[in-house]
């Protein structure tokens, strides 16, 4: 279950999405409407089902990279409005540089372009959204965000036909990083209200 503190730091989605406290670096956090959303969101017991980095740039503009059917910047506005009930969560790294945060933004583009991993496998020739954000931070800033959990150890009741029709059986074993452990990672801290 999502702890009450995160739980309580949900942000309605106003209608100037474009959020000024927003910096490069910020993960954001939304329930996705894509088909695998539910399976996600029961599997990880959060409501958090796809994760992003934020991009700000001199102009004001603000993106996110985000994985999606292609690792992707999508603006900020258009992010948020793809999110279920107009929610989202925003955290920042805690004690991490806004120079550190804007290399691993650096990071993640360099990942533009390549497809979704379906498979949630950990090459870099396919990237899943908790994953893009996962390396960003430890190739871009030296920082480890979230932790990898093996697919067995999730909530998986229920789950097992749809797990095996994508995998062809249910790889229990497989490591992963999900975007409910990055949004439960102590080292994260709330973005403050703008």
């Amino acid at each position: 279950m999502l702890p009450a503190c995160l739980a309580a730091l949900t942000l309605a989605a106003s209608p100037h999405p474009q959020a000024p406290a927003l910096q490069t670096g910020d993960l954001v956090f939304q329930t996705s409407r894509s088909p695998q959303s539910k399976a996600i969101q029961r599997a990880t017991r959060s409501p958090w089902s796809h994760v992003g980095l934020v991009e700000t740039t001199p102009t004001g503009d603000v993106y996110v990279l985000e994985a999606i059917g292609r690792v992707s910047r999508t603006p900020y506005a258009v992010w948020a409005a793809r999110g279920e009930r107009g929610t989202l969560l925003a955290l920042r790294p805690r004690g991490v540089d806004p120079s550190a945060r804007a290399r691993a933004v650096a990071e993640a583009r360099r990942h533009l372009g390549k497809p979704y991993d379906a498979a949630f496998g950990w090459g870099d020739d396919r990237l899943y959204c908790s994953e893009l954000v996962r390396k960003a931070y430890a190739r871009g800033a030296g920082v480890l965000l979230g932790r990898m959990e093996r697919l067995g150890d999730l909530a998986l009741s229920g789950l097992d036909g749809a797990i095996a029709a994508r995998f062809g059986r249910v790889p229990r074993d497989l490591l992963l990083v999900t975007p409910a452990s990055l949004a439960a990672d102590p080292a994260l801290e709330p973005v403050p209200p703008p």
